[in-house]
């Protein structure tokens, strides 16, 4: 059986990291059997996750991971699509992953109110007297990585403009369409579905979010698949942002 590595819920979310719930999404997708394990982080091959062990083949990275399932089992997460609809599925995948993806990090790290909501909780098993150093060690990290990638340079009010526009884009695609690329999920839906529910989160407070919440197919869309694929999840208290 394979084995997922992930961080476990939270925030009312499958996972709070998009990447996970990606994964796991996909393997769902597969109809393959899995299992998930949240003591593996200190062994990430690639220093996070997630990543599978399945039958003793290690593959980190969601998009790997994606691509181990289509080779090893032969699966076709974008059956029926054209060459061109995999293009667009591809951008949009990307866009959320290497540009919105960005500005969410700053969101819930850089914002003080944010970080104490969240990502603060994440270090609450390091020793008390040591835990406002490595918070502000990691935060430090964190923003160093932000500055690096480029994103990290915009003030606040500019990211939430270059957020909203990847918001729009994907709002004005989906348009009446119950998933990205028509009637049936594809492999794209398992990231768009991600990053809908991570933008959406009710704990966060961003510009951001108000963006998506302004977006009634988006809010549609997230609700269909949380319904679809976590639906414990769908039905508990607070998932409406």
């Amino acid at each position: 059986m394979i084995t997922l590595y992930t961080f476990g819920p939270a925030f009312g979310l499958p996972d709070p990291s998009p990447f996970v719930t990606k994964a796991e999404v996909l393997l769902k997708m597969s109809g393959l059997p899995y299992r998930t394990d949240t003591s593996g982080f200190k062994k990430a091959p690639k220093g996070k996750l997630p990543y599978i062990d399945d039958g003793g083949i290690t593959v980190a990275d969601s998009t790997f991971i994606r691509l181990h399932l289509e080779r090893r089992y032969g699966i076709d997460f974008d059956a029926g699509l054209s060459p061109a609809e995999r293009a667009v599925a591809w951008a949009f995948e990307k866009m959320c992953e290497e540009h919105l993806y960005f500005t969410l990090v700053h969101a819930r790290w850089m914002i003080d109110e944010n970080f104490d909501a969240g990502p603060r909780s994440f270090f609450d098993s390091a020793p008390v007297p040591l835990r406002p150093l490595v918070c502000a060690m990691v935060r430090r990290q964190v923003r160093r990585n932000l500055h690096g990638q480029g994103l990290g340079r915009h003030s606040e009010d500019e990211l939430a403009q270059l957020a909203t526009r990847d918001l729009i884009a994907l709002a004005d695609f989906l348009a009446d369409k119950p998933y990205l690329m028509g009637a049936t999920p594809c492999g794209a839906d398992a990231t768009i579905f991600s990053f809908m529910a991570a933008t959406l989160c009710p704990v966060f407070k961003t510009p951001i979010r108000i963006a998506a919440e302004l977006q009634p197919n988006l809010v549609a869309y997230r609700d269909r698949l949380m319904a679809k694929y976590y639906p414990k999840l769908a039905k508990a208290p607070g998932l409406a942002a």
